[in-house]
């Protein structure tokens, strides 16, 4: 593993292109384009203001930044260098901005969600959608990027509007059985819409394109209810996650739920799941993986040449440790270099317990609940985190769907997101490592530089060779090593390459 050097940053804004050719990166109201290989870079652009959000048209061509302070969105061109366009809200203001899928329209949210204002970049051409609701996720597209999907409120009542995102017509409006409505979403083949209630009412509807409602699902009545809904890449799953600590899983056939997902402080049984012996990875380990006993595993034909599936080994919880370097007792360097604490994962005995959080229940937003799902991109794994139990990611095995392996951290989970093209999980906890997680293993990996740097956020590049690791004021790329080597960004950094 290798890393780069590190990069100036503001407000966590680094974006891969969906194209993977070009790295955005913004720096106050300078917005840098580098190429994604080798970070040199490409375009500086200098916009009026500075910078609070920041993203690519599909086909990778165009960039907006928006300046919500201002009511101002700038775009700027990766193929004209000299064109550019700006957007100005005036006194209406402006919360949010997006584009549409087809990379030549942008959609402006007015302050108190007043509209929504459809620009055209090639006819200049302005639309109005009225009564957007101002919730959690209200606007989702299609994958195909045919539809838009909008969440309204109007005569105090929820409704949801259907768009062709071609000329912008409405398809479809329905009223939902909600009170409250709280987020939208697709599923990835677009022919089914979720909707969700708030968390004060337990209920997830499911509609078709032409806005049929195909079933209704509700866990339970009188508590705090759904926190997180994440779809597979399948369609064929839909996890709810739950304020009572429960992920639940409907089916795509009937629509029910098929199974529950506990997430209890005690891993009692030893026969969840699997988990693979691994030690920590240096920041030169070759895969980003620990060292893994090859009599774990076996071949799996099925799976192609190079593909490996575990053998039956029945632990199923990995505990982060730390440890101190040991100082020598010879001549001690001036200045002393910087302090690092070796850290590894152990595999604890079963029954394991895992540190939790007590919860300030007479407070808004209490931390409870599935706050956190993903779906890896074969839709073999989930990987949940429960807000009461900070420290711990669970991984499932969406195929027997059980329990596959808990990895505990020494510090609250901020983040973590999987490699777009196999199943292979990072993880930040804000501290100056970042761990990385497959079925072959697991490895904590310090990352090399001069003081500390706080990983609080991260973003995969779209082939999974490399990784996006952003700080408060900077940014680094970690390059995961292939069979056809490393990009010709890499720079050797405290000695580790």
């Amino acid at each position: 593993m290798n890393f780069s050097e590190v990069f100036r940053l503001s407000g966590l804004l680094c974006r891969f292109s969906p194209d993977g050719k070009y790295l955005a990166s913004c720096v106050q109201y300078r917005l840098v384009v580098r190429d994604a290989n080798s970070l040199q870079i490409l375009q500086l652009y200098t916009c009026l203001d500075q910078i609070q959000h920041v993203e690519w048209s599909a086909d990778s061509l165009f960039i907006l930044c928006a300046m919500y302070k201002r009511g101002l969105v700038q775009v700027w061109s990766l193929e004209q260098p000299e064109w550019h366009c700006k957007i100005d809200e005036g006194s209406a203001g402006l919360v949010a901005s997006c584009w549409s899928p087809d990379g030549r329209h942008i959609l402006n949210t007015t302050e108190f969600h007043l509209r929504i204002t459809v620009w055209s970049l090639c006819t200049k051409s302005v639309s109005y959608i009225k009564y957007p609701k101002a919730c959690q996720q209200g606007i989702t597209f299609t994958r195909d990027g045919r539809y838009m999907a909008l969440a309204e409120r109007r005569d105090c009542k929820d409704y949801v509007s259907v768009f062709v995102c071609s000329d912008w017509q409405l398809l479809r409006h329905f009223d939902t059985d909600t009170q409250d409505l709280a987020g939208v979403e697709w599923a990835p083949n677009g022919c089914v819409l979720a909707v969700w209630d708030t968390c004060l009412e337990y209920k997830v509807l499911l509609y078709s394109l032409d806005g049929r409602l195909l079933s209704a699902f509700c866990a339970y009545e009188w508590s705090l209810g759904v926190k997180s809904v994440a779809w597979s890449p399948s369609s064929q799953f839909l996890a709810v996650g739950s304020y009572d600590g429960k992920v639940r899983i409907l089916n795509h056939v009937t629509w029910k739920m098929i199974t529950e997902l506990g997430h209890p402080a005690a891993i009692s049984n030893p026969k969840i799941g699997p988990v693979f012996p691994a030690r920590a990875s240096s920041p030169r380990a070759p895969t980003g993986i620990g060292h893994v006993s090859p009599r774990l595993f076996r071949p799996c034909r099925e799976a192609g040449s190079g593909q490996w599936r575990p053998r039956c080994v029945f632990q199923v919880v990995y505990k982060e440790a730390q440890k101190s370097p040991k100082l020598g007792l010879g001549h001690l360097p001036f200045p002393p270099p910087r302090a690092t604490s070796e850290s590894k994962y152990e595999i604890a005995s079963v029954p394991a317990s895992l540190q939790t959080l007590k919860p300030l229940t007479d407070r808004a937003n209490p931390k409870i609940g599935v706050g956190m799902l993903a779906f890896s991109p074969d839709s073999y794994f989930l990987a949940t985190r429960n807000d009461n139990v900070p420290n711990a990611v669970w991984v499932w095995d969406m195929q027997k769907l059980r329990l596959f392996v808990v990895l505990e951290q020494l510090s609250p989970v901020r983040s973590f997101q999987w490699d777009p093209q196999q199943p292979r999980l990072a993880i930040c906890t804000g501290g100056s490592k970042v761990y990385l997680w497959s079925p072959a293993g697991c490895a904590s990996v310090q990352v090399p530089g001069e003081g500390d740097f706080p990983v609080l956020s991260l973003c995969w590049h779209c082939s999974g060779d490399s990784l996006a690791l952003l700080s408060k004021d900077h940014f680094c790329l970690c390059f995961l090593e292939t069979g056809e080597g490393v990009g010709p960004a890499v720079r050797q950094r405290d000695g580790h390459t």
